[in-house]
């Protein structure tokens, strides 16, 4: 099945555009929404089922680590599965999940079914993607939600999606949206808030809701901690009615310069937790140090496991 009539229709306009008769300083802006519009229906037609009629979602295969299905993708194939999402326009979430989130699902089986609904489960931590080299479906990279945010801000810019900002300290979403929108012309930044920390009343939650929805993004990112975030949009996503969201956790406050990221070979090292913990030790360290005892317990039974294997 083929849809030839936009992607003519924009040859067109670029002809013109070319030739002597590109006078409207207005086609310019017609010509980028044309090719928006292209790019969008091509991914509707490659989501087709068998009969062309309805875009269905077309999850990436996944490696189970420590019981979370991680998805085997790349940074750049993450990238298509959100522009899928965008252009199915059905309200769904995926997860970047670390060490901790891990640690987290062991602990609360309500996070375990929460990844089953998960659209997927990226993995940002490279202890995940080393334990999946055991596997016969080894991971290929790490995501890492610190380098998505601009990654998925640069796809929103190149491809006129809107996106809405959510959480961090007091004003903090609203730098993170004025350093993107900097970073990336064109960027459609609709909405950024704050809520305060304490629990929101249902009139306060509804009409948080209600905003988000009134302003229309294609992409959400929230940032409100782990697993409150994953836990606040799963509950919510049909109320939301947004195409795509994800918890970023500490990426708004890279993004705004509140927090430093570690230099490049401590990340290549996976020693990025050294470098937070020296950072912020009082809040860090005792969570870090539950990461590393549960680290600890799941390789030796991975170990005894490949033991008795053998």
């Amino acid at each position: 099945m083929a849809f030839p009539h936009v992607s003519a229709f924009t040859r067109s306009i670029r002809r013109t555009e070319n030739g002597t008769a590109a006078e409207s300083s207005s086609k310019p802006e017609l010509l980028k929404q044309l090719e928006t519009l292209d790019a969008r229906v091509r991914l509707l037609v490659e989501e087709c089922g068998p009969a062309g009629e309805l875009p269905v979602r077309m999850p990436p295969e996944t490696t189970r680590v420590w019981g979370v299905p991680f998805a085997r993708v790349t940074l750049e194939s993450t990238l298509s599965q959100i522009e899928r999402l965008v252009a199915a326009r059905r309200p769904s979430f995926f997860i970047t999940a670390n060490l901790n989130y891990a640690m987290l699902t062991a602990e609360r089986p309500e996070l375990r079914r929460l990844n089953e609904q998960a659209a997927f489960i990226v993995a940002d931590g490279m202890p995940i993607v080393w334990r999946s080299r055991w596997s016969a479906n080894p991971l290929p990279e790490r995501v890492a939600g610190s380098e998505l945010i601009y990654a998925i801000s640069n796809l929103a810019a190149t491809r006129g999606f809107r996106l809405f900002l959510l959480g961090g300290g007091p004003g903090v979403a609203e730098q993170t949206a004025e350093r993107l929108v900097a970073r990336y012309p064109g960027l459609q930044i609709v909405g950024t808030e704050c809520p305060p920390f304490r629990p929101l009343s249902d009139d306060e939650d509804e009409a948080l809701c209600q905003r988000i929805r009134d302003a229309r993004p294609d992409l959400l990112f929230v940032a409100f901690g782990q697993p409150k975030g994953e836990l606040w949009l799963a509950e919510r996503l049909e109320r939301l009615q947004v195409p795509v969201s994800v918890q970023l956790g500490a990426s708004f406050d890279f993004v705004a310069g509140q927090v430093d990221r570690a230099p490049r070979w401590i990340q290549r090292l996976g020693l990025e937790w050294l470098h937070r913990i020296g950072q912020d030790p009082r809040r860090l360290a005792p969570r870090y140090a539950k990461n590393i005892a549960f680290l600890a317990g799941c390789v030796a039974r991975d170990l005894v496991g490949r033991g008795q294997a053998e």
